[in-house]
């Protein structure tokens, strides 16, 4: 079973949520609603993305689900033992059973969804024990910060003015 842990800011930590934070503010740019990922291994980061539903059309284009694509592409394997999964938002079900499919190492998310999150919300995707691998996760990086970006994106699209 996979259990949250929320130990303070570290360097690299916060280096890398900074760069989700940057994906999750270019979605914002494009309509999208803004959630960054990224995802680094020994130290490299494999790839970065933000969401894209509505450019692309694809209900599965969350910036979780991309990340993994793209970082699997660079490796090639459909596999990422060892690699960590930074995101602004707690992961949805559809990309907390992509994170496990990717065997990634390592979850750690800024805020936390209590409406469609499945980490530490919802089903509680990686406590089941149909669940056949669950990351080490972490909550509550930049967490300020994602939940803002949120906040103010809604609150623009319900009042333009």
């Amino acid at each position: 079973m996979a259990e949250t842990f929320r130990p303070g800011p570290a360097g690299p930590v916060s280096g890398f949520m900074d760069l989700a934070l940057a994906q999750a503010r270019a979605a914002a740019a494009r309509g999208e609603v803004p959630v960054g990922a990224v995802i680094v291994r020994d130290g490299a980061v494999l790839a970065a993305a933000g969401n894209r539903t509505l450019e692309l059309n694809d209900p599965t284009a969350h910036a979780e689900v991309l990340a993994i694509r793209l970082a699997c592409a660079a490796v090639g394997s459909q596999r990422l033992p060892g690699a960590d999964l930074y995101v602004t938002l707690e992961p949805c079900a559809m990309c907390a059973g992509a994170i496990s499919f990717a065997r990634l190492r390592r979850l750690y998310y800024g805020a936390g969804d209590p409406k469609g999150g499945a980490v530490d919300h919802g089903v509680r995707f990686y406590n089941q024990p149909t669940c056949h691998h669950a990351p080490d996760v972490y909550s509550g990086f930049a967490e300020r910060e994602a939940a803002d970006l949120l906040r103010s994106f809604f609150r623009d699209r319900r009042d333009p003015d």
